[in-house]
């Protein structure tokens, strides 16, 4: 096997990973939203990731705030985030994101907040405490992810 044969092959794995993630978190929000505890669990587990935030934005490499967004993306492979600098700190868009196409196919519960925008958010935090993290939409509900993120 070539090296670009063995390259390919692992991106294949990769991406297949990818969709397996994507589909178990997507379960875990239809089931806790099922049992009537999505938001519960949500706050639950943001209040946690805030307090791990700067570990974690360290285990994947986030040294500034805008890295958390690509970062995540080349790891997990959901949502296609574009960052944009405004004049007090950046905007990060996503307009397509594999978790939420496949939470809507499987019922009526967002895994927006409990398991991308929370996650994300502590890793800002992590790394630049005093930031704003500020959703305006996400995909769930409307045709884009938007977060404003004030430095």
């Amino acid at each position: 096997m070539t090296n670009e044969e063995k390259i390919i092959l692992l991106e294949k794995k990769l991406k297949t990973l990818q969709m397996l993630y994507a589909a178990v978190l997507a379960d875990s929000a239809f089931r806790y939203g099922s049992e009537g505890i999505l938001d519960r669990v949500t706050e639950q587990k943001r209040a946690e990731q805030l307090k791990g935030g700067a570990e974690a934005a360290a285990r994947l490499g986030v040294k500034e705030p805008k890295q958390a967004f690509g970062n995540v993306q080349d790891l997990c492979g959901c949502a296609n985030w574009e960052c944009t600098d405004t004049k007090d700190g950046f905007e990060a868009v996503a307009n397509n994101c594999m978790l939420c196409a496949i939470s809507k196919k499987m019922g009526n519960f967002s895994p927006c907040k409990i398991h991308c925008l929370s996650p994300i958010e502590a890793m800002i935090k992590g790394t630049s405490p005093n930031a704003n993290f500020s959703v305006t939409g996400t995909l769930w509900d409307s045709g884009e992810c938007k977060v404003i993120i004030k430095l």
